[in-house]
């Protein structure tokens, strides 16, 4: 991105916020407060969020850079993977293998290694495996997503160790998705159909209320997907998988205030792929991945020092791969793998949260103090017989993190508010004969003021501390071809992230006509890393025979084109001086009733200060647009989405991730709901077929898709 272009961007972001404030001069400062959206309103901003500060609130009010996406938007655009509800949320964007049905979540360029902390009900998900992709993934289906509140940046510091680039919060289904207030059970079938690898998709939720003392949710998801042809007709092969998964909670409510919840998630996928090296190997994936939280909260509006969660959990991911295969040069078997041979990876994450929120009054000044900790313990087990390559790169170790916060969100005469926190990191990693180990003190401080009703400003100072991950620290390994080293690092230094953050939140209602709802939230970073923690070339160029044990005199006489004596150049993990990201985020919803229009724009920039070269993780810029019109007394809505993407051409020099062309994708949805009892889904991904590929993944996107599928609704009183 040119620096005229990013001055066209700043420039956007300080004409919106110009013509915001003027437009909210024009209200008296005596105005009523504004009041809240509609309820068939489709403005995602006026959704509950809490990763901003553990406490509730709407995500528009929230002085950061927060965004949810509810489960109204991930139904209406029938999503296979997350990545297709992820591209409207600005600062957000996936990295994914098509043939592995694992996402990685990028969050204002960072990603990889728990940078930005995922959580599916409140569980860390910090599976990752070394290869040709994301270095940490994670495996959700989204038909079993109720909800996302994402916060970007290191301002949720009170989120756990390492999310120097943002938290990504999953909600499964409940209960509530499937039942109204005055509904005691019921079930939700449903069942979809699609074109171009979009086989079958079947969901079954069913739940019931015992009274207002408990209720208990399951929900059964089977989906199955073939491999997909490009917008050329390509196909792209092992791009299909198979889905297994089952969702249990329960909720118990023994008293007034008091709550015990559990929830079990299973899921298991197959499928088969191959590496994206010319000594790839195909290997059949069979994926287990599972979590299971136990927590109690005690809330009651009565006891106002006293609003206490706890949870704990416990997260598995296992990945046995069974050796099918080489799909090059044969060079797999040359080194003994046979078909049949396995590599397994085991990740397991145990941990635990607590907090308590105490609301009270100093003077003029309403307090909501928060007091908290938690414990994360890593377990990651690898066993390789299948060549010694995909193990060596992913090794076996131990990491523990713990931490302790304190937040002070302080209100004054309405108008003010600040935020201050302080969090303490430590870390203990080992693993063969190396063991590192660290701590920090974090400082938060927020401002936010609201000088006209409808419109606040805030500004954040905020740090972050990342440890370094088990593979960065013990990753040791000989990669066959291309031949290169990689060595362990036992000195990493953790990753210090320091961002200044500014921002408007805007809430307008009886804009255009009476009745609508106007949101909108703009954000202008600038985020530097200290020790920032990347993959280096190190030591000079060797040379080693081609064939371990056979000498180039005697390889020289073996037919065939592979070469006897190879270059073999060492790369380690090293802690960069300073990284630093910066860039502006633009989100907004207007809705009329008859109809809803967002949009969402993003623009970030990132570069290693001492070489000013670019970053390979930051995304191009985007913008995102949803149009939607409701008829027949909102029954029916239909409407288009519009994807925006710029190219990325400045690749570092010798980066394996290629550079992508800017591209547009449209997108035409429609849903008919029958009765209460009955709806209708339909949407056409990619409508003009147009073939491109996302930056960052390796093979091509899919062409058209089309998707329909028909929920039926059975409930009693």
């Amino acid at each position: 991105m040119s620096r005229s272009s990013h001055r066209a961007w700043l420039a956007l972001g300080c004409s919106l916020l110009t013509l915001s404030v003027a437009q909210a001069q024009t209200q008296p400062r005596t105005a009523s407060p504004v009041r809240p959206a509609a309820p068939d309103a489709d403005v995602s901003l006026d959704t509950i969020s809490v990763t901003s500060t553990k406490t509730p609130g709407s995500a528009v009010d929230a002085l950061s850079g927060t965004s949810v996406v509810t489960r109204e938007q991930i139904e209406r655009l029938q999503p296979s993977r997350l990545s297709d509800v992820l591209r409207d949320v600005p600062g957000v964007t996936t990295q994914e293998n098509q043939n592995d049905p694992a996402q990685a979540i990028n969050i204002r360029g960072l990603q990889d290694f728990g940078r930005v902390n995922v959580l599916v009900d409140g569980a860390r998900q910090d599976f990752q495996t070394s290869g040709h992709s994301a270095n940490g993934v994670f495996y959700l289906d989204p038909e079993l997503v109720g909800g996302v509140d994402i916060t970007r940046g290191p301002t949720a510091t009170i989120y756990g160790s390492g999310a120097i680039g943002g938290v990504a919060a999953f909600r499964t289904r409940s209960i509530d998705d499937i039942l109204g207030p005055d509904e005691v059970a019921g079930a939700v079938q449903k069942q979809g159909f699609g074109t171009n690898g979009q086989r079958f998709l079947n969901s079954t939720a069913l739940g019931a209320r015992i009274g207002t003392a408990a209720d208990v949710f399951g929900q059964f998801v089977f989906r199955n997907n073939g491999p997909y042809r490009d917008g050329l007709g390509t196909l792209v092969r092992d791009t299909g998988n198979e889905l297994t998964s089952g969702l249990a909670k329960i909720n118990v409510r023994p008293a007034d205030g008091h709550e015990l919840s559990g929830t079990a998630l299973v899921q298991r996928f197959d499928f088969a792929n191959a590496g994206t090296s010319n000594a790839g190997a195909r290997f059949a994936n069979a994926v287990q991945a599972d979590t299971y939280t136990l927590g109690y909260r005690f809330s009651r509006p009565d006891v106002p020092l006293v609003d206490f969660s706890i949870k704990g959990y416990s997260t598995t991911t296992h990945n046995d791969l069974t050796f099918l295969q080489d799909t090059a040069s044969g060079l797999y078997g040359r080194l003994g793998t046979r078909a049949g041979d396995r590599l397994t990876y085991d990740i397991g994450t145990t941990g635990f949260d607590s907090h308590n929120t105490a609301r009270f009054d100093t003077g003029a000044l309403g307090h909501a103090l928060t007091v908290g900790g938690d414990v994360v313990r890593n377990d990651v087990r690898t066993t390789d017989n299948a060549g010694g390559f995909g193990g060596a790169f992913t090794p076996s170790g131990q990491r523990s993190l713990a931490g302790a916060f304190v937040q002070d969100e302080i209100r004054y005469a309405g108008w003010l508010r600040v935020i201050g926190a302080l969090r303490y990191d430590t870390y203990d990693l080992s693993g063969g004969a190396f063991r590192s180990s660290g701590d920090r003190l974090s400082p938060k401080i927020t401002v936010g003021v609201s000088p006209f009703a409808g419109i606040e400003l805030y500004g954040t100072y905020a740090e972050g501390y990342r440890a370094p991950s088990i593979t960065e620290t013990l990753v040791q390994g000989i990669h066959p071809f291309p031949a290169f080293t990689i060595l362990p690092n036992p000195t990493l230094r953790p990753e210090v992230a320091r961002t200044v953050e500014g921002g408007i939140n805007l809430k307008v209602n009886e804009v255009l006509v009476p009745g609508d709802v106007f949101r909108a939230k703009l954000n202008v970073f600038q985020n530097e890393i200290d020790d920032f923690i990347n993959i280096q070339a190190v030591g000079p160029t060797f040379f080693v025979p081609a064939i371990p044990g056979i000498p180039a005199s005697i390889c020289a006489r073996i037919p065939g084109r592979f070469p006897c004596v190879i270059p073999v150049q060492s790369f380690q993990y090293l802690n960069i001086a300073r990284a630093e990201l910066s860039g502006v985020e633009l989100e907004g919803a207007y809705d009329w009733g008859g109809g809803f229009v967002s949009l969402a724009a993003t623009h970030t920039q990132g570069r290693d200060r001492a070489t000013r070269q670019s970053l390979i993780t930051v995304p191009p810029d985007r913008i995102s647009t949803t149009l939607g019109l409701r008829f027949l007394d909102d029954r029916l809505t239909v409407g288009t989405r519009l994807n925006l993407v710029d190219a990325r051409t400045d690749v570092p020099p010798g980066a394996t991730i290629l550079a992508t062309k800017a591209y547009a994708l449209v997108d035409v949805f429609a849903s008919y709901r029958v009765n209460d009892r009955i709806k209708a889904d339909f949407i056409l991904q990619n409508a003009f077929d147009k073939r491109y590929t996302q930056y960052l993944n390796a093979l091509p996107n899919p062409g058209l898709v089309a998707k329909a599928a028909i929920s039926i609704k059975f409930a009693t009183r």
